[in-house]
């Protein structure tokens, strides 16, 4: 059976993920690359392996369950080969030692493919000068130069791209520096950019008041005006230098104009990350991969799978149009299976990796084809229908997998760092249905988290180029580009499943029903309302991408990201079509720097 229903999907296959020893293929079809997941993962099972590679295989089977793209390239090949999309760095202390040894270890872990997220937080201003030494520091923004030149070093040959988040405080006091960084197109190619927002920092803005830059007492020189602050990389308050005051507002202004103008940087809602994170009694997060979905302690890493929603709706574009909600519920169920066993299977490019990955079990159960799923279910991305469908699915997905984590924690034992009474006192927890904290209180859970929507690039193109994530469809036909292994570009034409089912039935192109709803004719509110929707029952975070046309006025742009905070989202990240970015999808081509599941990156 071919499986394949577009070139492009057929490509990616062949380039990305189909197994090949030098000249040898291994994987002769789509089918074998299933077989070779299916078996490697249920290799780490300590009995029934031939019945859990049969079942893991027909999770696969047809783009029902979508692993995350190294996953899929790297399980079952003997390559020795990490199979993490993305990791999150360990906190870099202000010393020339400490900062080149987290250099080290971010190479090590690019080389093997990785991309990453740091904190720089913890850096001296630039023009500080140390307690102890005496030194004058040149700023995080100048060694996040560094880090750039490192990754343009390790992967910018062939098809190899760099993928890294680099996160400062709203309080840090080069804050401005590095909101107007990406303003000069060379700087931080490799980098996204977001800004550590907490809510303090959104009450000052609401208030117009001051607000106090500074860093931690201990490591500057001299004597000032202190106040406490629960700082990057620090289990506690402590008391922190103010070094400069500025109006909340016109910072926030300013964050926003540079967004507005260059698409970074984006906002991370900080204190509703760590508040809902479900290892709050143990982690302080101050960074993301770098695609936001998953927010991470130092040395954590994302094990990602989506369920294609797509293939889950019956008789599609008809009166009679409904979800397989079982089917839904049981591939969840076994995908936690599945990526719980990646982390055992993987290799780690360093040892606290594997020791942090092992301890917590962190896994992303997620959607993507969500836009086609709607429409071949009749309803308008943008509508109370919609959202209401689409946060049962996620609720219904969420539900399954915590049951089915508990169910493992049974039969393997709980994570390790799992100590009940506090874990059952987070916030995501506690909105859990009784049953499901009965559960975990009786028997422990397998994962400490369970739930992220990941962007989902490429996989959702290797599934015949369903709608991504929880994006609305691009646009139902269009072109891309894609860099080969040769270092040239090549080019296909893409038509979206729903549309193309529409023609396939006769429906004419030119006269499309109104469900028939592409990303740039949607109003931006229409994806937060989206995102809002579902934000309740992810315990990790979403990837989305509120795209934003050109002429849209500065004013309501700023009110989107007022509108994130008050919805509740942990972040906001828009795109916004300007001289100085580029985007990948185009009617008419062009490109942009890539993220951590770009064609260019996945598989590697």
């Amino acid at each position: 059976m071919d499986y394949f229903d577009t070139e492009i999907s057929r490509f990616i296959w062949d380039t990305k993920y189909r197994h090949r020893d030098g000249d040898a293929v291994r994987d002769r079809s789509v089918e074998d690359s299933w077989r070779r997941l299916a078996r490697a993962l249920a290799g780490v099972e300590a009995r029934d392996r031939g019945r859990w590679a049969l079942r893991f295989y027909r999770n696969l089977e047809d783009f029902r369950f979508l692993p995350g793209g190294r996953i899929l390239a790297g399980a079952g090949t003997g390559h020795r080969v990490t199979l993490f999309n993305c990791f999150v760095m360990g906190d870099i202390e202000d010393s020339m030692d400490a900062i080149f040894e987290r250099l080290k270890e971010s190479a090590l872990t690019m080389q093997q493919g990785g991309g990453i997220g740091c904190d720089f937080s913890t850096l001296r201003p630039a023009a500080s000068r140390a307690r102890h030494t005496g030194t004058i520091a040149s700023g995080p923004v100048s060694f996040m130069r560094i880090w750039d030149a490192t990754c343009a070093t390790l992967l910018s040959t062939g098809s190899r791209r760099g993928a890294m988040m680099a996160t400062l405080r709203c309080d840090h006091p080069d804050i401005e520096q590095f909101v107007d960084a990406k303003r000069d197109p060379r700087e931080l190619r490799h980098f996204n950019l977001s800004v550590l927002v907490s809510d303090a920092f959104m009450a000052a803005v609401d208030g117009d008041r001051e607000w106090p830059l500074l860093f931690p007492e201990h490591q500057l020189d001299g004597d000032g005006e202190t106040l406490e602050r629960h700082w990057s990389g620090a289990r506690t308050p402590v008391p922190c230098r103010v070094l400069k005051r500025v109006r909340a507002r016109e910072l926030w202004q300013r964050i926003m104009r540079a967004t507005y103008d260059c698409a970074e940087p984006g906002v991370l809602f900080v204190d509703r990350i760590n508040r809902h994170n479900n290892l709050y009694y143990r982690e302080q997060i101050g960074a993301t991969n770098p695609c936001g979905e998953i927010p991470l302690p130092a040395y954590g890493a994302c094990n990602l799978g989506s369920v294609n929603l797509a293939r889950f709706v019956r008789a599609p574009l008809s009166a009679r149009a409904d979800l397989d909600w079982a089917g839904i519920a049981d591939t969840a169920a076994l995908g936690v299976r599945m990526l719980d066993n990646v982390i055992d299977l993987s290799r780690y490019p360093l040892p606290a990796q594997r020791a942090q990955a092992q301890g917590s079990r962190r896994v992303g159960i997620g959607v993507t084809g969500l836009a086609d799923a709607l429409i071949l279910l009749g309803l308008h991305y943008d509508s109370e229908a919609a959202r209401a469908l689409a946060a049962r699915v996620m609720r219904t997905l969420r539900d399954s997998a915590y049951r089915s984590s508990i169910q493992l924690a049974e039969e393997k034992g709980a994570f390790p760092f799992f100590e009940r009474d506090s874990y059952l006192g987070g916030p995501d927890i506690r909105s859990l249905p009784e049953a499901l904290r009965d559960g975990i209180a009786a028997r422990g859970i397998r994962n400490s988290h369970l739930v992220a929507i990941a962007p989902t690039g490429t996989i959702s193109l290797l599934a015949n180029g369903v709608s991504s994530g929880i994006e609305p469809v691009f646009d139902f036909r269009h072109s891309r580009r894609v860099l080969t292994e040769n270092g040239d570009y090549r080019t296909f034409e893409i038509t979206d499943p729903a549309y193309r089912l529409w023609c396939e039935r006769g429906g004419d192109p030119e006269a499309l029903p109104g469900i028939f709803a592409a990303a740039r004719r949607l109003p931006p509110l229409a994806h937060l309302r989206m995102e809002a929707a579902l934000q309740p029952f992810v315990d990790n975070a979403i990837s989305k991408t509120v795209n934003v046309p050109e002429d849209y006025p500065f004013a309501d742009f700023e009110s989107l990201y007022r509108r994130a905070f008050e919805l509740g989202l942990k972040g906001c990240t828009t795109f916004r079509p300007n001289p100085i970015t580029e985007a990948v999808l185009t009617s008419g081509g062009g490109e942009s720097a890539s993220h951590c599941c770009d064609i260019e990156r996945e598989g590697e």
